[in-house]
């Protein structure tokens, strides 16, 4: 794709390197191909192809986003199927993360649009604030009929039942063995450390009882990326930079081998800290070292630890479906270790058709864009239906809430299936079957 940046627009550091993403842009319209909203909505407009002239249009151009620009980019899920169906190689994240930022500063949303986003961004990633909007949550659903459409798709969104926490918090999970192998901090994260904690329980369990020593951080309470994909860039860096350094500071400290995410959408996150920083005199080396030691558990576990699978004959044989998370496949380019520790418990794994596309989740899409999400919900139950599952596993706390909702067929996080059959618990949600 021809680009006019001037001289001066590529001095800052984002233009320029947008500018040798959008060079890279061929036109061919393949990633039309695998956009879940084009497929959907089947507007130019609403795919990457389109999205990409309309962001190049705005920056090249310094033009004040209007509302119908606006209303496609916002419509954009971010799950990046798109980047794997790329043959040019086209980085569209970055991409799309540059004109949610531009239009954050140039648009001015509707007062009501404002004040509900201000309110996502402040509540969402504080675990204590979003507790409490649980509970209230109950009492809420009286009076959904009064609310607007946005604030009743949360209200439907939010958990019937949470977890109790069976493991005591602390914030060092001595190794069982008595020489550890390896040292690992564990992102404990916002959303997910309140609505479903047994995933953080099982991660340590497993962890801790194959010789690896598990810290944890409380101040590092979120990881950014809910303020990240809201255009809220500001907000975002500081929490990447607080967690930046702490991380690093134990690293330096203590040694850190790795940095577990058990969520796929903060791993993708926390994976490009490195990026974000890439010319910040302060952080650059730090936040590359951060993106270095970053692994999703699944690749830990896979790749690092010879783990002791456990077959009990009280254990039946289930018909397990595998859904991978937009942000793992797509975003982390994680695909044969989920599905080789899954293996590895004698069960069958099923792939689901049409996989790669997005069950709607992603983040806080199926809040703001209700309709969009139901419908590629309705899609990816009815393709989960098709391989007549026992159970579903996934690696991401968003899909999980998300499918939950569509179908009651019980799901569980991967970590909690390789826990149970590695000599840990059986899940709770799994009692039933």
């Amino acid at each position: 794709m021809q680009t006019n940046f001037s001289i001066d627009q590529l001095k800052d550091k984002d233009n320029k390197s947008s500018e040798k993403i959008l060079r890279k842009c061929v036109h061919c319209g393949m990633c039309n191909a695998t956009c879940p909203t084009f497929n959907i909505l089947g507007d130019e407009l609403d795919g990457p192809r389109g999205r990409i002239y309309l962001i190049k249009e705005m920056i090249e151009k310094k033009k004040t986003p209007t509302k119908k620009v606006v209303s496609h980019i916002d419509k954009c899920l971010s799950c990046y199927a798109c980047m794997t169906t790329c043959p040019s190689g086209v980085n569209y994240m970055h991409l799309i993360d540059h004109g949610r930022n531009y239009i954050e500063r140039k648009y001015k949303r509707p007062f009501s649009e404002r004040i509900f986003r201000d309110f996502l961004s402040k509540t969402l990633p504080k675990p204590n604030i979003f507790k409490f909007l649980i509970l209230l949550s109950k009492f809420g659903k009286i009076f959904t009929f009064l609310m607007p459409k946005s604030f009743k798709s949360m209200l439907n969104l939010a958990p019937k039942k949470i977890y109790r926490k069976t493991l005591k918090f602390q914030n060092i999970y001595k190794a069982e063995k008595k020489k550890p192998t390896a040292r690992v901090a564990l992102l404990i994260g916002c959303v997910q450390r309140v609505v479903s904690p047994q995933i953080n329980e099982s991660t340590i369990r497993i962890l801790t009882r194959h010789g690896v020593e598990v810290i944890t951080m409380p101040e590092v309470e979120c990881c950014g990326s809910l303020n990240h994909h809201l255009g809220k860039e500001d907000i975002a860096k500081e929490t990447f930079k607080k967690n930046i350094n702490l991380w690093y500071d134990e690293y330096l400290k203590n040694g850190l081998d790795a940095i577990i995410s058990n969520t796929s959408g903060c791993g993708t996150t926390l994976k490009d800290y490195g990026f974000i920083f890439r010319e910040d005199k302060e952080l650059k080396k730090k936040a590359k070292k951060i993106s270095e030691l970053t692994k999703d558990v699944s690749e830990f576990l896979d790749e690092n630890l010879k783990l002791n699978f456990k077959k009990e004959k009280t254990k039946k044989n289930y018909n397990i479906a595998y859904h991978s998370a937009c942000s793992m496949q797509h975003g982390q380019k994680i695909h044969k270790q989920p599905i080789n520790l899954l293996k590895k418990t004698g069960n069958k794994i099923l792939d689901i058709p049409d996989g790669h596309i997005c069950c709607g989740s992603a983040g806080t899409y199926n809040i703001l864009h209700t309709d969009i999400a139901k419908e590629l919900l309705k899609q990816k139950v009815n393709n989960i239906k098709k391989v007549e599952p026992d159970l579903i596993s996934t690696g991401n706390i968003g899909c999980i809430m998300q499918i939950a909702n569509g179908i009651n067929i019980p799901i569980v996080h991967t970590v909690e299936l390789i826990d149970w059959y590695t000599g840990g618990p059986k899940p709770k949600s799994l009692n039933k079957i």
